[in-house]
């Protein structure tokens, strides 16, 4: 497996670099109408805080908790809809894919490629992104140690990956609970591998609400604080115009007036810690 640390090139971005990245966007494609009304605003948010901003939203969120919750999309249009907003924006564009035959279409539309949580270890899926050629991001399965990830890498490699990187989302802590702990930043670095911190699903209490998910988006900020205090080299949250109406997740996310503030926060951590390191 490569040791080098070497940046991940995200687009025009480089993961790892002199500056942070910033994965942003809703949980779900609640509308094209929505879609293509948010995204101008946070990269406008973006633009105002001069950070590097990658646009996400999920087409489809396959693992909701009842089968009564809102999902999304057909993959083709979500994912063709997502190249949009890339395009005019000027961005990537980020989704999550969920079997092998969603690796091949969003292969052809979506710049980076995201792996479940859940989905983290299905040696076939990683193999699907990997032959798509686009950058994997694997969110880190609730359910490993910071040191199990090196096997993920291993076969990123094995099957031709080249250009991928890892985020961090809590791991399980008893019941409906998750505990992000710091300490997996600099571990998983010591592989070698370049980290992105979810501030949004760390803060999630999966299934908490019986047929969907809690949550405190109110910590999302000050757990991102301290993954840029403990190195990371991204962020990862999710941001809604409303989240008390957001039709996934919504108890999770930033509010989008609240945005700017906390970006200019977090970019702000990053280039202190890295200034530190290299004095």
């Amino acid at each position: 497996m490569a040791t080098s640390f070497d940046p991940v090139a995200l687009g025009p971005y480089s993961l790892g670099g002199e500056r942070p990245v910033f994965i942003l966007g809703p949980c779900v494609i609640e509308s094209e109408e929505f879609l293509l009304d948010i995204a101008p605003r946070i990269q406008e948010i973006a633009q105002s805080v001069d950070i590097d901003f990658v646009f996400k939203a999920s087409y489809d969120k396959a693992n909701r908790s009842s089968i009564d919750s809102f999902r999304g999309m057909d993959c083709l249009e979500g994912c063709q809809l997502l190249h949009r907003v890339g395009q005019e924006l000027g961005v990537p564009v980020t989704t999550d894919i969920h079997n092998e035959e969603q690796a091949a279409i969003a292969g052809e539309w979506i710049d980076i490629l995201q792996i479940p949580a859940f989905l983290c270890r299905q040696t076939d899926l990683l193999e699907a992104a990997a032959k798509t050629g686009r950058v994997v991001n694997v969110k880190k399965g609730q359910f490993l140690a910071p040191w199990d990830v090196k096997n993920i890498a291993e076969k990123l490699e094995a099957f031709g990956c080249e250009q991928y990187f890892i985020t961090e989302r809590g791991n399980s802590f008893g019941y409906n609970a998750l505990v992000a702990d710091m300490r997996s930043i600099p571990w998983i670095q010591e592989d070698g591998l370049r980290i992105v911190f979810d501030a949004t699903h760390s803060v999630q209490r999966p299934g908490g609400l019986g047929s969907s998910s809690g949550g405190d988006g109110r910590l999302a900020p000050i757990l991102a604080r301290s993954a840029m205090a403990a190195g990371c080299d991204g962020i990862f949250m999710e941001t809604h115009p409303d989240p008390s109406k957001a039709l996934s997740d919504g108890p999770n996310q930033v509010p989008l007036d609240q945005l700017a503030e906390t970006l200019s926060m977090l970019k702000k951590i990053y280039h202190l810690v890295r200034e530190s390191s290299a004095s």
